[in-house]
């Protein structure tokens, strides 16, 4: 992906809703979206299913400075105060190949919250990527950062969207953007990821943007941490937490850059730049975990072995597996899996998830399967079981009669556990499987015994 840019002609705690400025701009568009469901014999009476949305694009957010575009993934049956996470593809990208390929969509229906696909175009920058470079463009309350936020107004107007969780990801320049955005508002964003990018507001002119990418900029903490700082002057905290992905072997987004990152940021949260813990976790992937003063991950890092310029992701149906292989999306693991789980997304309520339509005996499309956590506070690596001290109940019926009574739920033409996800085969009225209750509304396969 070519990330350096080019000019255009014209490129958690509760937050602090108060501190807002300027980005309650007039909403004048209502949210279309689609649902798609197999229709084929349906016992009669069947209650609704928890269909696959689509990514829709939205119109009429705000006032717009940035001249962005804004398409929103909106699981159906969405509850009322879900979270919503910003995903902000790399140049040469659109909304739609972030949507296809980042696993944000899977663990979307998995996990039960809104994602909001900003998308730029050539017209901002030539290559299409976010002017993460750019003063009149990446400063709070004006170009694409403002219209970045209007959507996320948008998203907490009209999908119900919990203003105290709210989150911001993306690629490449898309990460650049994000760590600006994390920096103009910490105040709107409980947290971010900032997955082959730069750190906050290394550079203000493309000449400079191409030396941040490649060189070490030689700043202290304290100086990385004072550009955060000095974005929204007076804000003294909560800060977002922060995750950061590097691949070792990126050669357009150089590995010095995570390491400012981290040094910026735990800076910023006041805590020492040596990792509180460190693991190998798969795909050659190291974690560094630095923990804030009540012993809880402030700033993750997360270093990847032989790995380019890309989103990692791990195509799959296993446990933390999800997205798919494409331009700059490299198959070592699942990020936004990792991501989610560290922002306490995984503890979520899920969408209404009860099937309408009669099971079919092959499956439509290929199942999200990232399993959930049955933990309620946020988790590395979270829990793929839980237990109870009293006797677990068991339930042996078809696929189908599990959905029906709430203890799975079909998804592409497959069924999945509740709680655990667990990928149960065909959503039909021929597979039978025993599902164990190991804790409220948390359900694994209990084939071989109860």
């Amino acid at each position: 992906m070519p990330h350096t840019p080019t000019p255009s002609p014209t490129p958690a705690p509760p937050r602090t809703a108060g501190r807002r400025r300027g980005i309650l701009a007039s909403l004048a568009a209502a949210f279309l979206t689609l649902a798609a469901s197999a229709l084929t014999l349906a016992p009669s009476g069947a209650p609704p299913a928890r269909a696959a949305s689509s990514l829709n694009q939205v119109t009429g957010f705000g006032s717009n400075p940035g001249n962005l575009a804004m398409y929103s993934y909106v699981p159906q049956g969405l509850p009322q105060g879900a979270p919503v996470v910003v995903a902000l593809h790399g140049c040469t990208q659109t909304a739609s190949d972030y949507y296809t390929h980042s696993g944000w969509s899977q663990l979307a229906d998995q996990w039960g919250f809104a994602v909001v696909f900003p998308q730029t175009s050539s017209t901002n920058n030539s290559l299409s990527c976010f002017s993460w470079f750019d003063s009149t463009k990446d400063t709070r309350g004006k170009g694409e950062a403002a219209s970045v936020t209007q959507m996320v107004s948008y998203a907490e107007s009209h999908y119900g969207s919990d203003s105290h969780r709210v989150f911001v990801t993306g690629l490449s320049a898309g990460a650049g953007m994000t760590a600006d955005l994390l920096a103009d508002y910490p105040d709107v964003f409980a947290g971010g990821a900032i997955d082959s990018g730069l750190p906050a507001q290394c550079a203000t002119t493309q000449t400079a943007a191409s030396s941040c990418q490649m060189n070490n900029q030689n700043f202290t903490p304290a100086q990385w941490g004072d550009k955060v700082r000095n974005s929204d002057p007076g804000y003294t905290g909560p800060w977002p937490r922060v995750a950061i992905w590097q691949g070792s072997a990126d050669y357009t987004v150089y590995p010095v850059n995570a390491t400012e990152l981290r040094d910026q940021w735990t800076n910023v949260w006041g805590i020492s730049q040596t990792a509180s813990s460190t693991q190998s976790l798969s795909g050659g992937t190291t974690e560094s975990v630095y923990n804030d003063k009540n012993g809880k991950p402030a700033v993750e890092m997360y270093s990847i072995s032989g790995m380019g310029h890309g989103l990692a992701v791990d195509p799959g149906s296993g446990t933390a597996q999800c997205g798919s292989t494409g331009a700059y999306f490299l198959s070592y693991i699942c990020s936004s899996y990792y991501t989610a789980t560290f922002w306490g997304l995984n503890s979520g309520t899920p969408p209404t998830s009860t099937p309408s339509t009669t099971p079919s005996t092959t499956p439509s499309t290929t199942p999200s399967t990232t399993p959930s956590s049955p933990t309620s506070t946020p988790s590395t690596h979270p829990s793929s079981s839980s237990s109870s001290s009293a006797p677990a109940p068991c339930f042996t019926a078809s696929n189908y009669a599990q959905t029906v009574a709430g203890r799975a739920y079909q998804s592409g033409g497959y069924t999945y556990a509740d709680g655990s996800n667990q990928n149960m085969g065909l959503w039909n009225v021929l597979v039978t499987h025993t599902l164990k209750e190991t804790s409220a509304g948390y359900y694994v396969i209990a084939d071989s015994g109860c």
